[in-house]
């Protein structure tokens, strides 16, 4: 009785631990994936803040040619 016990409580405490680990795996997998969305959202408003100098400094040189005339 005593050694079914210690089985039972053994394997008990060896599933805490796979369940701990898989938590903590899922934990690291879910901020991995967030940070990828956030170099995403990163890259993306850098693109539009460089679309938007392009086109500030197109107009600033449209500017200048029609002054200069």
């Amino acid at each position: 009785m005593r050694q079914l016990i210690a089985a039972l409580a053994v394997t008990a405490l060896a599933g805490c631990g796979v369940e701990t680990a898989t938590t903590a795996a899922t934990g690291a997998a879910i901020k991995a994936q967030e940070v990828e969305e956030g170099k995403k959202t990163q890259q993306r408003a850098q693109q539009k803040i460089d679309q938007a100098m392009d086109q500030m400094q197109q107009r600033a040189r449209q500017a200048d040619d029609t002054s200069a005339r």
